[in-house]
């Protein structure tokens, strides 16, 4: 039991804190969550199974330490709110919300996209101005967006990720005709401050996050028409590769949560360098089992490989977005 407590990342944490509480405490903490983190939190409540007593008073005993240390005497209701969302979504995703609550607009028909399956949102979008689909996309979650942008005809992909990488603010003006356009009605303030939405790396999240044909696909098109920004987007694109650069610790916990055959799919097509990181944060039993299992294992679609790794990429990325682990690489420096 003290190793499943010590590998509960943040989501399993909060899914446990709410599951202990009535359901209308949880309702109202629910109702102040994003779409994408009810969903996250819903299926970890959901597949949660065998929690001891003990987990659960170390879950709810840290939460109280956490709160206790966030609101002393002394610290306003800002710095609190900055400190808990940096604490529970990371410094760069707690940024873009600290940014939508300051400028106190409701953009409530970019919100309720965020509800909607991929097709529904690109029906809505598709006959759009490519500036207005590259805003929306912004304001999705990076997979959602990817799933989006699969959906909009191939002549236009390239155009909308060159688009987000543009971005360098968006005006709440633009933001409520958005909202006029999804929602039918006006709303928002003139408040002049720009919101945080677009640029490199919100392009280049989305692009990690479609399929490797898609992705493939799009960047040539953007290396057609500006071959700088192209570049761009690729040093911040994080490839099955660049997970060489985890540290061990990180390395250790990724690999307890990939399933042995997609590892085993996904590493026929790896560089030497990754494969010896992974066999070397393996017990010497299973790195061996392994490789002769790769020695073995007869020619494969690159398709498949390709899928193996994205999945794989895909649960780094979560375990990375829950603090779990620290993904090295492209597009992060650590000191």
């Amino acid at each position: 039991m003290v190793e499943r407590e010590a590998s509960r990342n943040g989501t399993e944490r909060a899914a446990i804190l709410l599951l202990t509480l009535g359901e209308g405490e949880a309702a109202q903490i629910l109702k102040h969550m994003s779409a994408k983190e009810v969903q996250r939190v819903g299926s970890a409540m959901a597949k949660m199974k065998n929690v001891s007593r003990a987990e659960v008073e170390k879950v709810v005993s840290e939460f109280t330490t956490n709160v206790e240390a966030q609101t002393s005497v002394g610290v306003g209701a800002d710095e609190f709110l900055r400190k808990a969302l940096v604490n529970a979504l990371g410094a760069d995703k707690a940024a873009a919300i600290i940014d939508r609550i300051s400028i106190g607009r409701s953009t409530k028909g970019l919100e309720a996209l965020k509800w909607l399956d991929a097709r529904a949102v690109c029906e809505l979008i598709r006959l759009e101005h490519p500036q207005m689909i590259a805003i929306v996309l912004a304001y999705l979650e990076a997979d959602h967006a990817a799933e989006v942008l699969a959906l909009l005809p191939s002549g236009v992909r390239a155009d909308v990720v060159v688009r987000i990488a543009s971005l360098d603010g968006v005006q709440p003006s633009a933001l409520t005709e958005l909202d006029d356009i999804i929602e039918k009605q006006f709303s928002g303030n003139g408040a002049a401050k720009t919101s945080v939405l677009g640029g490199p790396k919100a392009a280049a999240d989305i692009m990690n996050a479609l399929e490797p044909s898609h992705e493939s696909a799009v960047m040539e098109q953007i290396k057609k028409s500006d071959e700088a920004l192209a570049q761009l987007i690729e040093d911040l694109v994080f490839t099955f590769d660049d997970l060489g650069g985890l540290d061990d610790r990180s390395m250790q916990e990724l690999l307890r949560q990939v399933p042995g055959d997609g590892l085993l799919l996904a590493l026929k097509g790896a560089e030497d360098s990754l494969k010896d990181k992974i066999f070397k944060n393996m017990s010497q039993r299973a790195a061996e089992m392994l490789k002769d299992d790769l020695e073995s294992k007869g020619p494969v679609r690159v398709a498949d490989v390709e899928a193996a790794q994205k999945t794989i990429l895909q649960t780094a990325r979560k375990l990375a977005a829950a603090g779990t682990i620290a993904l090295g690489g492209k597009g992060d420096q650590y000191v």
